[in-house]
């Protein structure tokens, strides 16, 4: 049995551009990994099949990322052995956390290493931004900025170690119902026309106030709309921001989840702690923030 967890995905910017004509959107994104997540495991077989199980399973509807991923490696590498998928699903569904990307992600991985380099890196890449927009950083699941439709990834450097916590009040929020409610205005330019690069990523030396600098000035566009769509959004932000030590408190990419930053774990465990006394309906999670693969 082979296992891989399925880390959660923080936007801690999201800066919304224009859309596209492919009905995506231009955005540029700082991306860390809190060190929660799904797990998933493979049992190398014949054939293919997925059990799903953990607290958030009956929120699942439709087909399965793990799924999609498997039968899009197949038809990369018709050799491959693929088996018995199991998901525990720890992580809220729709909930702006890249959970099922993760999942798709932590799939790809499973069935590299089941087939020992049958299906190449570059082959598990090119695959990634076929199944979603989030699944090419899920790969790594280390600190990146993104950019294209979430499809670019360059790795961050530098970046400290520190703690969040996250909080999810119960709501689904549809990435596609988000986006199209912020009505972006449409891109100014051909997609070929788009310059090729951005500003390269930043280097936060592991300095966490060089961080907080950085992300303080760079907010998530989705924001609004989500507190308009699901009021819940607004309670969750103002609950965190009043945490001791909270210095960062955003929305997660289109939510409903949302996130404070801590200097600490530590100090992100104490104040998870007291938040779930006071709102013990709320799905609420603490961690270390950052590369959790290296942990």
């Amino acid at each position: 049995m082979l296992r891989d967890i399925a880390w959660a995905k923080l936007n801690l910017t999201l800066e919304v551009l224009e859309r596209r004509p492919d009905g995506f959107h231009e955005l540029r994104s700082l991306v860390a990994f809190a060190g929660v997540g799904d797990t998933v495991e493979l049992a190398p077989q014949d054939g293919l099949d997925l059990r799903v199980e953990g607290p958030f399973r009956a929120a699942l509807g439709g087909t399965n990322l793990i799924i999609e991923a498997a039968q899009a490696a197949k038809a990369r590498a018709s050799g491959l052995t693929l088996g018995r998928f199991r998901l525990v699903k720890m992580l809220p569904v729709a909930a702006g956390i890249g959970g099922g990307s993760a999942d798709a992600a932590a799939a790809l991985r499973l069935i590299a290493r089941a087939n020992d380099g049958t299906l190449t890196d570059e082959e598990v890449s090119a695959l990634a931004p076929e199944l979603g927009s989030d699944v090419a950083v899920c790969l790594k699941s280390r600190p990146a900025v993104i950019t294209g439709r979430g499809e670019v990834v360059r790795a961050v450097v530098g970046f400290p170690s520190c703690g969040v916590v996250l909080v999810n009040p119960g709501v689904k929020l549809a990435t596609a119902e988000v986006y199209g409610a912020l009505d972006a205005a449409p891109l100014s330019v051909s997609l070929e026309d788009l310059p090729p690069g951005d500003l390269p990523p930043p280097d936060f030396a592991g300095d966490f106030e060089r961080l907080m600098a950085y992300a303080n000035v760079r907010g998530n566009d989705l924001e609004q709309v989500a507190m308009r769509l699901a009021p819940e959004v607004r309670n969750v932000l103002a609950a965190l921001s009043g945490l001791e030590g909270a210095r960062l408190v955003r929305l997660s990419g289109s939510g409903a989840t949302c996130f404070a930053v801590f200097a600490t774990p530590r100090e992100a465990h104490r104040a998870a702690t007291m938040l779930a006394q006071r709102e013990p309906d709320w799905w609420i999670a603490s961690s270390m923030l950052g590369n959790p693969v290296s942990a």
